[in-house]
């Protein structure tokens, strides 16, 4: 039986054999992928050992306290928190064995080609097309609001295969090579006055089938997980008490009492207290996920994350005054990871208005808990059973 004694002795055997201080970065990532020590609930020889969840802390605990290089998983949170628990669930042993590791060490980024201009909210509205040619898939259509997609080699995609059907019944999941021909990247600028975003356009793209992830038709089933997965991964982050956004506004209250008033001193106190309600919250959420694959209550989370940074962000600029109205940099860039807490109180302020539209729309997200969590009526829907061709666009 693996225990955290056991996890320890592993981990300390990585450190003997690849010094951090003497070892190059990927070489060192790689072997601890090798040596099961990179996400220890996943199989033996994908990365894991096959034990808890919960036991990830000890390994992280020691590599931390060793000056171990992390996979900087801000910059493959796609991959890591969507891509992979969605190809280690339905994923064959050959794509398991050949994407996860590059996966997991940061030398392959992940994109998501989900969302489409007529098929945001009403995800399963979507018309990007797969035509099945041979052994291939041939592809057309147009992906927005597509994070990462200048940065990545692969992308989890979902496309129409069955129009004759309705629309939950006839997607199939497909995992794309983002170099392949047709594969056009196009910037979103937003209002950070930079392009995170994309809008992805596919002409003709060839999937091979042996890239598609499920069953044919079934990838509605499959996008759920990744879905589920995506809202845990925004919302349910481990962070410390005082960590994220509050602690920006914490840190400027307590240096400047210049601008202390007693008014945003209790809007102040009361954000303070529902961040670390949020907080604890996320570490019950973590414990549930120990146990089985998440299920709606993610929704709930990104949901709150939305608000209380909206909040948070709007109060900072608040009690900054005319300081807050400042903006550090215009420049269009395409970077690599989105920065919370490295940038200034604008900033933030800006960038947490997509909170509530990124990962599921806060007012979708609302249906959600409603109808699964709280099990409340359904709302009516007339084309729940009309085949997708046969619907009004």
């Amino acid at each position: 039986m693996t225990d955290a004694a056991h996890l320890r002795r592993r981990t300390e055997e990585l450190l003997a054999a690849h010094p951090p201080a003497t070892t190059d970065r990927l070489d060192f990532l790689r072997a601890r992928f090798d040596a099961g020590l990179a996400w220890v609930h996943f199989p033996q020889g994908l990365g894991g050992l096959g034990v808890p969840r919960s036991l990830q802390a000890v390994v992280d605990a020691e590599l931390a306290a060793a000056g171990a290089p992390d996979n900087d998983p801000r910059r493959i949170g796609i991959g890591l928190g969507m891509a992979a628990p969605t190809i280690l669930q339905y994923g064959t042993e050959e794509q398991k064995s050949r994407l996860l590791r590059p996966l997991w060490t940061g030398e392959e980024v992940w994109c998501q080609l989900f969302s489409e201009p007529g098929a945001g909210s009403d995800l399963a509205a979507l018309g990007t097309r797969a035509v099945r040619d041979g052994e291939d898939w041939i592809v057309n259509g147009q992906k927005v609001w597509t994070s990462s997609a200048h940065l990545a080699r692969w992308a989890i995609l979902i496309a129409r295969t069955d129009p004759d059907l309705p629309k939950h019944k006839g997607i199939t999941y497909f995992l794309c090579d983002m170099t392949d021909p047709g594969v056009e990247v196009r910037p979103l600028r937003q209002i950070t006055g930079e392009a995170e975003f994309n809008e992805v356009f596919l002409t003709d793209v060839r999937i091979p089938d042996a890239m598609r992830l499920g069953e044919v038709g079934d990838g509605w089933r499959v996008a759920q997980t990744t879905l589920n997965n995506e809202r845990v991964a925004i919302g349910g982050t481990a962070v410390p008490r005082e960590g994220g956004m509050i602690g920006k506004i914490a840190a400027t209250w307590r240096e400047r009492p210049d601008l202390r008033t007693h008014d945003l001193h209790q809007r102040l106190l009361g954000l303070w207290v529902e961040a670390e309600v949020a907080r604890l919250t996320g570490v019950r959420l973590r414990q549930q996920l120990a146990a089985g694959q998440p299920g709606p209550e993610g929704a709930g989370m990104k949901l709150n994350f939305a608000r209380l940074n909206q909040e948070i962000s709007g109060l900072e600029v608040e009690l900054l005054g005319e300081q807050g109205l400042l903006y550090d940099d215009w420049t269009m860039r395409r970077p690599e990871l989105v920065d919370f807490t490295g940038r200034d109180a604008g900033y933030r302020y800006l960038r947490s208005k997509g909170n509530s539209i990124e990962g599921g729309t806060s007012e979708v997200l609302l249906n959600i808990v409603a109808e699964r969590v709280l099990g409340l009526p359904a709302e009516p829907r007339t084309d729940k059973d009309v085949a997708w061709k046969d619907l009004a666009r």
